[in-house]
């Protein structure tokens, strides 16, 4: 069986080395895993008062992360925290109140930059940020890239072995996370809105 997974990533830059990290990460899933990329571009700013009425962007946005079995976050650290584009987008899919697409969506956070501490500090505010969304998050292995240009190519082959080793085997927990996660939430669990279905 497998599942589908959206993933978002949060530069917008055409030459971001994060899409290019999530370009590696698609040629290394598991079968069981189907990635599809999420757009966060054309999302307006957010703002309360458009909730009601959105443009179809953030419809469409919405959807998509509705209809994904699980999330990959792949982003960069802009002074030290979450990219605005990405913030944007996962304030537009938790609203409006009661609407949160993020719930129950398994959901595995890295990223890559140039320095050594590979958005490290991003990743803690997002994992802040997920938690109150209700979204469970991969904890282990913890993903923190130093991006180096020459090992990846242009089409996503990984051309240093250890750095594939890690990426291949990152993917391979994703998947599990994602199968316990989605076995945990099927009908008859805690944060059932039903109570019978408790019995």
């Amino acid at each position: 069986m497998s599942h589908r997974i959206g993933y978002l990533v949060g530069s917008l830059s055409s030459d971001s080395i994060n899409r290019v990290l999530a370009k590696a990460l698609v040629g290394l899933a598991p079968e069981g895993l189907e990635l599809t990329e999420i757009p966060i571009r054309d999302l307006p700013l957010y703002n309360r008062d458009d909730e009601q009425n959105p443009v179809e962007a953030v419809i469409s946005f919405k959807r998509s992360i509705e209809s994904s079995d699980g999330l990959l976050l792949v982003s960069p650290e802009y002074n030290r925290s979450i990219p605005a584009p990405l913030k944007n987008a996962i304030d537009w899919g938790s609203r409006p109140w009661g609407q949160n697409s993020f719930a129950r969506k398994p959901t595995g956070i890295i990223g890559a930059s140039t320095g050594a501490i590979g958005t490290a500090v991003m990743q803690a505010s997002m994992r802040s940020v997920l938690s109150f969304l209700d979204a469970p998050q991969l904890n282990a292995p913890e993903a923190y890239i130093s991006f180096k240009p020459e090992v990846y190519g242009e089409n996503g082959e990984v051309r240093d072995a250890g750095t594939e080793k890690f990426l291949r085997h990152y993917m391979e927990e994703y998947e599990a996370f994602v199968e316990r996660v989605l076995s945990s939430t099927l009908p008859g669990h805690m944060g059932d809105s039903d109570p019978d279905s408790m019995h």
